[in-house]
């Protein structure tokens, strides 16, 4: 918001130093092919695909600190708020990923402590939306509205990305309205630390608050992840480096919550930790590849399907596990119940242990609040922003 009125003024000093073109001038019009062929551009599948993503402003309160209440500046911008809590506008984005139960996905702390949601489409429609379910340990929510002649966005396959693959992002930046930009993606399997599950894409195309929860698509207009974070300067600016959740992770976490209204994560009852370069020439692996089993808990499924310290894990149901967050976001996605199928080696010969996910009795991590963002940037050091409040 302080940054708006200097780019007017850049805008009318650019303005201002353009030639006067006299009447006769003759302006040459921009090409639409070279050597024969169209350029290219990206127009005709985001006429597809933006109708699926929609802007989200919520209204609701937030608790604060007592403290706050006398204090001069907190008063100045907030007047004389309610003992323990003041009232909270947001913004964000979502994308429909079901048209005829107008489903919506999300961030969870886009909707966090939100009274009313509201949903606007791109044709302008307003709506009032319902929370299906949430889950703040991935940061993800599906929301419902009664819609109908909706378009949803088609699922991609984010295993199969690769870095340099371009990618759009599209989304409600400082609430401007919809906005489209473009990149590619910067790295894949990241864990900044800025959920409890983590596995993110990277990517430079440009996400800014109120992005958060909009889609970021690949050039067959297909969903391959939520943006949900950027790392940012102490001006909330966007520095190049954005964060997205697969859609690959996010899918388990909506088949659950549209068929039983939450997400319940078990547990294997297992500790792991990555490989090193040291451990895999030990093992005649290599680097990056398996994750180590260091401690059992006692009567966890693990233990009694005789897996053991030392084990070294391959695979899960499938899917090659490359290093100790593999393991906890495989497990994360599965219900209490659910099968486990496990690549072990033990002694450099493989065994297959088949493990049934028993209840978690683990503490849920806290998720970074806004107010933890504001006090980095006031001490003029980059932090992860989620969301505008």
């Amino acid at each position: 918001m302080v940054m708006l009125p200097i780019t007017r003024k850049i805008v009318l000093l650019a303005a201002f130093v353009l030639p006067i073109a006299s009447p006769n001038a003759v302006f040459a019009a921009l090409p639409t092919e070279i050597n024969g062929q169209a350029l290219p551009s990206l127009a005709t599948m985001l006429e597809k695909i933006t109708p699926a993503v929609v802007n989200i402003a919520t209204e609701g309160r937030q608790p604060i600190n007592d403290s706050l209440l006398n204090d001069p500046f907190f008063k100045r911008f907030f007047g004389d708020a309610p003992p323990g809590e003041r009232r909270i506008n947001g913004t964000g984005s979502g994308v429909i990923i079901h048209a005829q139960r107008g489903h919506i996905l999300t961030n969870s702390h886009v909707i966090e402590n939100a009274d009313a949601i509201h949903i606007t489409l791109k044709d302008g429609r307003k709506y009032l939306a319902e929370v299906v379910g949430i889950d703040p340990r991935a940061d993800l929510a599906v929301l419902q509205i009664p819609a109908e002649r909706l378009t949803a966005m088609r699922f991609g396959d984010s295993d199969r990305l690769r870095v340099g693959d371009f990618v759009v992002a599209i989304g409600n930046p400082y609430s401007i309205g919809q906005t489209v930009t473009s990149g590619i993606i910067s790295a894949l399997h990241r864990n900044p630390g800025i959920s409890e599950y983590e596995n993110f894409i990277q990517t430079d195309a440009p996400i800014n608050l109120g992005n958060s929860g909009g889609p970021l698509v690949n050039l067959n207009g297909e969903l391959i992840g939520i943006n949900t974070a950027i790392l940012g300067d102490q001006g909330g600016g966007n520095l190049g480096i954005g964060f997205a959740v697969p859609i690959n992770t996010a899918a388990g976490v909506i088949t659950q919550i549209i068929q039983y209204g939450s997400v319940e994560r078990g547990q294997l009852g297992v500790e792991v930790q990555d490989i090193d370069a040291e451990m895999a020439r030990t093992f005649g692996m290599k680097p990056n590849e398996g994750a180590i089993i260091n401690q059992i808990l006692p009567g966890s499924p693990a233990e009694k399907a005789g897996i053991e310290a030392g084990d070294i894990i391959t695979r899960l149901n499938s899917r090659n596990v490359q290093s100790a967050v593999d393991v906890k976001n495989i497990i994360g996605d599965l219900r209490v119940g659910s099968e486990v199928h496990m690549t072990l080696l033990r002694g450099g010969r493989p065994r297959n242990v088949t493990v049934i996910i028993a209840p978690s009795t683990m503490e849920r991590s806290a998720i970074p609040k806004h107010t933890d963002n504001i006090q980095n940037a006031a001490n003029n050091k980059p932090f992860w922003e989620k969301g505008l409040r």
